[in-house]
């Protein structure tokens, strides 16, 4: 018997560490470092760190250090040294692109190109799944040892890095009926996945027939338009009409999914918002700030639709990469319903971004 926490736990533990502003410890391919993300970094901590020794360096994806014009010598991502001058401010500025505009000049900013990135690019997927900046200060420790004698999460590469590729496993919690507007015959199922993040749900209409493609909806969660009315999307008018069409049919399964922002999470959404305002489109934000045109994860909607019973759909979707991905996880496809509303002044130009760059039948 054994209390210690599993890998699946550790990494858990290791997304809240960061969170909160905590480094950890990753070991693999003979190589062991702290790291610590950028955005939750404190000035005490930076001089606790840069007190240790060694090179320090701060770890983004290659979409940023293309928009500092930084060399990224290591594919999907650049190790950007950290000078001894630097102070907090620097770093946060390089990671951040909240002061590109008005502050143009980071650098020259000098990049490794020696020895391996497989932990710099673990310690950027770890922040990217804690739902911080794709960023994060890494210095190289004697070994997995320095975890234990410091208090820290340590995180081994190989147990990982198959764990961080893969959809984590989802259990249905708990169900309910939930009379609704549009259908008095609904039921909410919450699901729960097994690595400690958020719960996803399935809004279920009528008694769908399971031997039938069913008329379905993968919404990711939006806060700003689902809730407050945004007009800078087209997402709780699609909310609403997916739901609508559904109570119509008189059944139908919406899953609402929780990646806010594209699977950037809300605080990055802002930021992406932000960049907007500076004259950015929806895309170009997103690369400015490290991540890709869209970080969401589809196989969860295809796993919840398989645990529901169901193995064909009618999809409500603009979106031909969801259609790819549930055709891709077991769940056809036999029937793509447009699903074109919520078209206005403020959002016209996201939406011609969504056609032009994303590929969304718009």
């Amino acid at each position: 018997m054994s209390l210690s926490p599993d890998i699946v736990e550790r990494l858990a533990r290791a997304r809240a560490d960061l969170r909160m502003g905590v480094p950890v410890v990753l070991a693999g391919n003979g190589q062991c470092v702290l790291a610590c993300a950028a955005e939750t970094l404190a000035t005490g901590r930076l001089a606790d760190v840069r007190a240790l020794g060694g090179q320090m360096v701060l770890a983004i994806t290659a979409r940023r250090a293309e928009t500092l014009k930084a060399r990224a010598y290591d594919g999907d991502l650049a190790r950007v040294v950290v000078p001894a001058s630097a102070d907090l401010s620097w770093i946060v500025s390089v990671a951040d692109p909240a002061d590109d505009l008005s502050s143009p000049m980071k650098g020259p900013l000098q990049t490794q190109r020696d020895g391996g990135a497989e932990l710099h690019g673990l310690a950027i997927r770890l922040a990217k799944s804690a739902r911080l900046l794709p960023a994060a200060l890494v210095l190289p420790v004697d070994g997995p040892g320095f975890a234990a004698e410091h208090g820290l999460t340590l995180i081994r590469l190989d147990q990982a890095a198959p764990l961080l590729e893969s959809a984590a496993p989802l259990a249905e919690v708990v169900s309910a009926r939930l009379p609704m507007e549009v259908s008095e015959a609904g039921r909410l199922r919450i699901f729960r996945p097994d690595d400690g993040g958020e719960e996803h749900y399935a809004i279920e209409i009528g008694r769908p027939d399971r031997a039938k493609p069913v008329l379905a909806r993968l919404h990711s969660a939006c806060f700003t338009g689902d809730l407050m009315g945004s007009l800078k999307c087209d997402c709780g008018p699609q909310l609403r009409a997916a739901l609508a069409r559904m109570g119509e049919e008189g059944a139908g399964v919406l899953l609402y999914l929780n990646q806010e922002g594209r699977g950037i999470g809300l605080a990055n959404k802002m930021r992406a918002y932000s960049l907007q305002d500076q004259g950015f489109d929806t895309v170009e934000a997103n690369h400015r700030l490290g991540f890709e045109d869209d970080e969401r994860d589809f196989r969860i909607g295809a796993s919840i639709l398989s645990e529901l019973g169901f193995s064909s759909v009618r999809l409500l979707t603009n979106n031909p990469a969801k259609i790819a991905m549930m055709e891709k996880n077991g769940i056809h496809v036999a029937e793509r319903v447009p699903l074109k509303v919520g078209e206005g002044a403020h959002n016209r130009a996201y939406l011609a971004t969504k056609a032009a760059k994303s590929g969304h039948l718009l």
